[in-house]
């Protein structure tokens, strides 16, 4: 052991979320019989991030049936929980890392799984009491001892998923919510108008004073929030603010130390980094997805954290495979649930295959006549066949998509949507109680 270092660790893990805590336990299942180590900023063992801003929120789920795994699997598989500390230097020449209390700890193998922090606004008063985000198991139980010390008015700024999400839950516990979207619509980087206009009727049918193209420009209040001040002037009275406006990659160490990347850690086909023996995966990982027409991207969700996960412990035990599953994601609102296959990143084409007015639908994304990618809401048996669409990059007429009193085949045998007497009547094989759940990052 070199001087000065505290402890070694044959694969070093930086990120107690999804992706580390899956990292670790597919080493032992691909038969890795090193040192494992985990290092989480938080002290409790890796838990389900989803139920947040939902169930934990709503308080119908206590938080420990969010952890992953039981507290004591993880001492069964030999893996070494190292909680409450963060990795704040790397060194890649001598493999070492640098906790925030000064030890050192050497690796042979190092998994950057370190997720990322909320972004915060940048707007005098952003730092006042009453400021909250929904990230983490802290800022969540902030906000429920807010709401339970009698905060009913709440402002929430972002009309992405997070923000969505909250403002379902807090419309439910009976607070009086508005709900802030700086762009022309919710949605409006990883959905299409239909999806938007769908979920703004909704939520404002349910009492919530959603309002779009509208700008913070300050928050008020001394020690704590008593308003948000708009960019027209305008003062919106609350007791609380929830900001939900993407995350910020945790991914300074990394990129200090030679790492290539930007907004993101850059990674390959099996999740290496520009460095030796060293991994990214999840949130933090940039990689070109072929769902993505072969882009670089991020993204912040469940399916990419675990299957990421898998491929770079393949990778480390010798047993190498790319990294090619497709995305999908899923939100609760309300009685809604909508399931995400596939990427719309650059569609030219939608189509709207049943009924928005029955609260069961899809949005159909094209892109040169093939689907790439569909919303489902309240429809699981179009989230399946679409699947298959996309697997196969179908191409198949608009009107055929959009017509649910058939069953229509495309121009190739297979290559349309599935026959009706072929279709299941529920998402069997597809594990959606456990899996994936996430949204492209808000970034891209």
């Amino acid at each position: 052991m070199s001087e000065g270092v505290s402890g070694h660790s044959d694969v070093l893990i930086v990120g107690g979320g999804h992706a580390g805590a899956n990292a670790a336990l597919s080493l032992r299942q691909q038969g890795f019989s090193g040192t494992v180590t985990i290092v989480g900023r938080e002290h409790e063992p890796p838990y389900q991030r989803p139920p947040l801003s939902k169930e934990y929120l709503a308080g119908d789920k206590a938080f420990e049936r969010l952890h992953l795994r039981p507290r004591e699997v993880w001492g069964e598989k030999d893996i070494d929980l190292r909680l409450g500390q963060t990795v704040v230097e790397v060194d890649a020449a001598t493999k070492t890392v640098t906790l925030d209390d000064g030890a050192r700890v050497g690796f042979g193998t190092l998994i950057w799984a370190a997720g990322g922090d909320a972004r915060r606004l940048v707007c005098e008063g952003a730092e006042l009491a009453g400021v909250h985000t929904v990230r983490h198991r802290a800022d969540v139980d902030g906000l429920m001892a807010a709401i339970e010390a009698g905060a009913r008015r709440v402002v929430i700024v972002g009309g992405g998923y997070i923000g969505l999400e909250a403002a379902a839950v807090l419309t439910k516990l009976g607070l009086s919510v508005t709900l802030l979207e700086a762009l022309p619509r919710v949605l409006a980087r990883v959905a299409g108008e239909e999806l938007s206009s769908f979920y703004e009727a909704e939520h404002r049918s349910r009492g919530v004073d959603l309002r779009t193209g509208a700008v913070v420009d300050r928050i008020e209040g001394r020690d704590t929030v008593t308003g948000v001040r708009l960019s027209d002037g305008s003062v919106l009275e609350c007791d609380i603010v929830v900001v939900g406006i993407g995350i910020v990659p945790s991914v300074g160490p990394l990129l200090e130390a030679g790492a290539a990347g930007g907004v993101g850690v850059d990674v390959d086909g099996e999740c290496r980094t520009s460095l030796p023996d060293v991994y990214a995966i999840g949130d933090c990982a940039a990689h070109a997805n072929s769902f993505a027409d072969g882009a670089v991207i991020r993204l912040e969700s469940v399916q990419n954290a675990n299957d990421m996960a898998v491929v770079a412990a393949k990778s480390i035990c010798g047993k190498p495979e790319e990294y090619t599953a497709m995305p999908w994601f899923w939100s609760n609102q309300y009685d809604l649930k909508l399931q995400t296959i596939g990427l719309s990143t650059s569609f030219d084409t939608t189509v709207v295959r049943g009924d928005p007015a029955q609260r069961s639908f899809s949005v159909i994304y094209l892109r040169n006549g093939r689907v790439i990618a569909l919303d489902c809401v309240n429809a699981v048996k179009d989230f399946v066949q679409g699947r298959k669409l996309i697997e196969k990059a179908s191409a198949v007429a608009p009107a055929l998509l959009a017509d649910t009193s058939s069953a229509p085949q495309g121009p190739a045998r297979g290559a349309g949507w599935p026959r009706s007497r072929s279709l299941p009547s529920s998402l069997e094989g597809v594990d959606v109680s456990k899996g994936p759940w996430g949204r492209l990052s808000e970034e891209e």
